[in-house]
């Protein structure tokens, strides 16, 4: 990090947040101790992690535009998938992409992935942006300052993220179920009215 810089961060953030297995936990941590000892900037490292990851995410929901349903369309029938099955994946994402898309940022693997359901129903661009940036900039700002405390103990800065993964796990549960209840008191509120 300290020769590469905050071009390296956004580099390194765009290949974690695309297709590439590549984990931001060996990016961040790293530049967020560089900022403790004066050789980077706190703010600018996690300015640079949401860049790269919102690029990635952006590289990813691309594909997905332009290579994803015109690839299921044609190959469905070999792929076991219905064209029902995009359909409501469609309808699911028009509704509730905003949760899932900020929900999933927050949570391993699936925020490399997030994305391309994302491009397939062809969600909004700029709320995909806005839900992208916010649960990625969660992500990458507790990286960062985890770094910053314990960047020179990789024992404590591996617990540490590991503690905080399952913390991230139950509060997006607990955000969705919330999420789900009012969704469908207001459904409800709607048919009685």
């Amino acid at each position: 990090m300290g020769h590469w810089g905050y071009p390296g961060i956004i580099t390194l953030m765009f290949l974690e947040s695309s297709f590439f297995p590549f984990p931001s936990e060996v990016v961040i941590p790293p530049a967020g101790y560089l900022a403790s000892n004066g050789t980077m900037n706190l703010w600018l490292v996690i300015a640079s992690g949401i860049s790269g990851s919102l690029l990635g995410a952006i590289f990813n929901y691309w594909l997905a535009i332009k290579f994803g349903r015109p690839f299921f369309e044609k190959y469905a029938n070999y792929l076991f998938i219905k064209e029902k099955s995009l359909d409501k994946a469609d309808r699911f994402f028009s509704r509730h992409g905003h949760i899932s898309t900020f929900t999933g940022r927050l949570l391993p693997v699936i925020r490399q992935y997030i994305s391309l359901p994302a491009g397939l129903a062809r969600m909004d661009f700029f709320l995909f942006c806005l839900f992208t940036a916010l649960g990625a900039g969660i992500w990458v700002a507790i990286l960062a300052y985890i770094g910053y405390l314990f960047g020179n103990n990789q024992e404590l800065v591996l617990s540490h993220v590991s503690h905080i993964s399952y913390v991230l796990l139950i509060s997006c549960i607990a955000l969705i179920i919330i999420y789900a209840w009012v969704y469908n008191k207001r459904a409800k509120r709607k048919v009685q009215g």
